[in-house]
């Protein structure tokens, strides 16, 4: 921990200068060599790195058209592997190594709090950037104890994903507390032949997402907001616990879905094998495709995660933009970034590639709405969020905590066993880090 803080010690004075510069020298999105000063590390070409889930037909468009305004910046994407866990090991490998190759990163919100303390990505000035336009908890997850250090991009929240046909022919509405989903769970599907409800239960940092929503829905913690105390150990807590444990102990959560992740979950509810899906919000547009084995299109809704005595609370999900603290040319970094972020960019990104956006008007427009009828229900979705635990080692206590709740689901422990041994572990690590 001192060799990080001995490197940001190094970083920060010429990035202040970086910044400093950048707030006299940028109109628009577009920066000029005649702007550069001598202590920004430069204008010219530069990369783009980001994981390959990201970057559908919206973002080699939106490349392209950079690269036709700016001959002299031009931007090359360079694609992470698909797996988050993946992305972030090799970003932190060319990180370590203080390498230029990255200039731009997609980052995952929760990634923030490491990226900073460590001294890898650049501080940026918030007056340079239209962030009360911002979804609040978007612009939230780019801070890092007070400064802002990367640049919201995408935002998400969880979703329920119902069958409404189903659901008609029952005479029941979709459900808003986790009673009215036990019960319909339990119930209604097994009429069909379907399992009842279904979230991301894999032993990964969906699990531990999935797990963060129902104890926070519960009204419950993980850490304390600062990231310096564990908050686990609490009836909240092991109420959350209970209700996922229940669920697999009555099977109307299928034991199948302890091998779920995002793209298994939604594969089974396309094909017909679940009346409740938790996920997010790009599985819309692809369940809505009608095709060969999509037995849903046309045949689900959307609501609100359920909770104990109403809608529940989901996990803050989502994508930033930060700039190496490596990169040779930042200031052309930081007008890309502008440029991604602006209110066109974003419209695109939603309409072309179903990512939620943080601009907050998008959320209301008529035509988008047409065209995306879950934007109303998303954006209280992601305004009621919360984000994940805020801790530089942050991978470390989620493979802590998935691997302990997957094994407390496959019914090896109680939940009061659970609760108790995953503390004790969480503030080890928070000792440790």
């Amino acid at each position: 921990m001192r060799q990080y803080r001995r490197g940001l010690a190094r970083v920060l004075p010429v990035l202040a200068a970086a910044v400093l510069a950048a707030g006299c020298g940028i109109t628009g999105a577009t920066v000029t060599a005649t702007s550069a000063a001598p202590s920004l590390s430069g204008i010219g070409p530069i990369t783009f790195a980001t994981g390959k889930v990201d970057t559908g037909s919206y973002l080699p468009a939106l490349i392209r058209s950079w690269n036709s305004q700016h001959p002299g910046q031009r931007v090359t994407l360079i694609q992470l592997p698909d797996d988050a866990d993946d992305q972030h090991a090799q970003l932190v490998a060319n990180l370590q190594a203080r390498s230029d190759v990255y200039d731009v990163m997609s980052l995952d919100v929760v990634w923030t709090a490491e990226f900073a303390s460590n001294g890898w990505v650049i501080p940026l000035s918030p007056a340079l950037l239209p962030l009360g336009d911002f979804l609040r908890p978007a612009v939230d997850t780019a801070m890092y104890q007070g400064r802002l250090f990367a640049v919201p991009f995408t935002s998400n929240a969880a979703l329920l994903y119902y069958r409404k046909d189903i659901l008609a022919r029952a005479g029941d509405s979709p459900p808003r507390t986790w009673a009215q989903l036990a019960r319909l769970a339990r119930t209604v599907a097994p009429r069909y032949g379907m399992g009842g409800y279904a979230g991301q239960f894999l032993a990964y940092e969906g699990l531990t997402v999935n797990f963060a929503e129902a104890v926070q829905s519960a009204g419950g913690s993980i850490l304390s907001p600062d990231g310096t105390r564990v908050t686990l150990n609490s009836p909240q807590a092991r109420a959350g616990l209970a209700f996922l444990m229940t669920g697999f102990g009555q099977g109307w959560i299928p034991a199948a879905s302890l091998g779920y992740d995002e793209e298994a979950s939604r594969r089974a509810f396309e094909q017909g094998r679940l009346l409740f899906l938790r996920n997010w919000p790009y599985v819309y547009g692809l369940a809505s495709r009608r095709g060969r084995g999509n037995k849903v299109a046309g045949k689900f809704g959307v609501e609100a995660l359920p909770g104990p005595g109403g809608p529940g609370s989901s996990s803050l999900g989502g994508a930033n933009l930060a700039i190496s603290a490596y990169s040779r040319h930042q200031r052309t970094a930081l007008a890309f970034i502008r440029f991604l972020t602006s209110l066109p960019s974003e419209r695109q990104v939603l309409v072309e590639g179903s990512l939620p956006p943080v601009w907050t008007r998008l959320y209301s427009e008529p035509a988008l709405i047409r065209k995306f009828p879950y934007l109303p229900v998303l954006a209280k979705a992601i305004r009621s969020a919360k984000p994940r635990p805020e801790f530089p080692e942050y991978n470390q206590l989620s493979l802590a905590i998935s691997s302990s709740v997957h094994q407390a689901l496959m019914q090896d422990e109680s939940v009061s066993a659970t609760i108790s041994r995953l503390s004790g572990e969480l503030n080890q690590i928070i000792r440790n880090g």
